[in-house]
């Protein structure tokens, strides 16, 4: 993959790694771009800033207008591509993989919750 997005190396280097480990070609995508709608003011609803990219091989066809920008929204969509393309082959790993993170958030949850009482009753002490 020759192309570059507007990301850190590090995240287009992560992309590659993982079209090539699940298959997925640059050849293989039908990209478009079409202009989206919602949030970003006239700059969103004037320019073509949304991707629609297919994957020929499998059908997966994604559409992507999270980003205000062209370059970011095409970088998404691959990886998000790549997610449903990991997720039909592979349904079991995802699904671990999906429950390991929802563990990790729900600790993160409840240790901000956590924290945030300590706070409020330090606060209440102090203000006694």
């Amino acid at each position: 993959m020759s192309l570059s997005f507007p990301v850190s190396p590090e995240k287009n280097a992560s992309l590659k790694q993982k079209m090539e480990t699940l298959g997925i070609r640059e050849s293989d995508l039908k990209e478009q771009f079409v202009k989206a709608s919602g949030k970003g003011g006239q700059n969103v609803n004037k320019v073509a800033t949304a991707v629609v990219l297919l994957h020929v091989p499998t059908g997966k066809q994604v559409k992507c207008s999270i980003y205000r920008t062209q370059g970011l929204n095409r970088y998404k969509a691959r990886d998000l591509l790549c997610l449903e393309v990991e997720k039909e082959r592979t349904p079991e790993t995802f699904r671990e993989k999906h429950d390991a993170i929802r563990k990790q958030k729900s600790k993160q949850k409840k240790r901000a919750e956590e924290k945030y009482k300590r706070n409020s009753l330090e606060n209440s002490e102090n203000e006694d």
